[in-house]
Formats: structure tokens, C-alpha cells, sequence
């Protein structure tokens, strides 16, 4: 599986490469993020504008992502672009456990948010 992988200061992009994301390239994928969620990246971007089609293998990747963040930061997924995409969002109704927005910057700015959320939290019950 290809796949682009962006460290920026606040989050950690992950872009795959690939027109679609099924049994065939899903476990890497899951293998990425449990390596990425073991050196401790807190925030991260699933860009998948360059996606095209996601069977149940790769929704599940996604959710393992998911399961990952939701207990070292934010998890946010971007560039669901594609009509057949969008359906399988819309057919699983995953859109009601992801954060799902439509670009990089605004995923960007969302996570910046959710820090300050999360540091305000703590200062408070210091």
C-alpha cells in the first residue's frame, strides 16, 4: 500500500495513495496506525481525497483508528470526496462516530481547538 505520511507540529497527516482502500491494503493501513499510535502521535488527519472506494475491510481500518484516538487525542477524517465514499458513510452511518470534515485546514483548525479544549480541561481540575 502507498501512502504519504505529513508530521507537522499539531497533528500528523496520513494520505493514502491509493484508488481503493479494501482487504487488500486495509491491514497495512491498520498497521500504520497502531505504529503511529505507539510513537505517540496524539492528533491525526486521514486524508482520503484520493480514495475512491472503501469496502469493509478498509471502514474497519478506519475504526481501528478511531479506537486508537480516543484515548491519545483526536482522530479526524478529511477528502471523503467520492460519491461511492460518501455512500458508504452515509449506508454505515460511521459519520455519527467519526469527526469528519472537508478539508486539511479545517481538520487542522478543529484539532487546534480540541488542544486548547483539552488543556483548559486539565488547568481546571488542577
Amino acid at each position: 500500500m502507498k501512502f504519504s505520511i505529513d508530521k507537522q507540529e499539531r497533528y500528523t497527516l496520513i494520505k493514502p495513495l491509493e484508488e481503493n482502500l479494501n482487504s487488500a491494503v486495509a491491514p497495512k493501513l491498520k498497521s500504520e496506525f497502531v505504529i503511529l499510535a505507539n510513537e505517540g502521535i496524539t492528533n491525526l488527519i486521514l486524508d482520503l481525497s484520493d480514495v475512491h472506494y472503501v469496502d469493509s475491510s478498509g471502514l474497519s481500518a478506519i475504526l481501528t483508528a478511531r479506537r486508537l484516538w480516543s484515548n491519545l487525542g483526536t482522530f479526524v477524517v478529511t477528502g471523503v470526496d467520492h460519491p461511492a465514499v460518501k455512500r458508504l458513510v452515509e449506508i454505515s452511518k460511521v459519520d455519527s462516530v467519526l469527526t469528519i470534515l472537508p478539508t486539511v485546514s479545517e481538520s487542522s483548525d478543529f484539532i487546534m481547538m480540541e488542544e486548547l479544549q483539552r488543556d483548559l480541561q486539565s488547568e481546571g481540575e488542577e
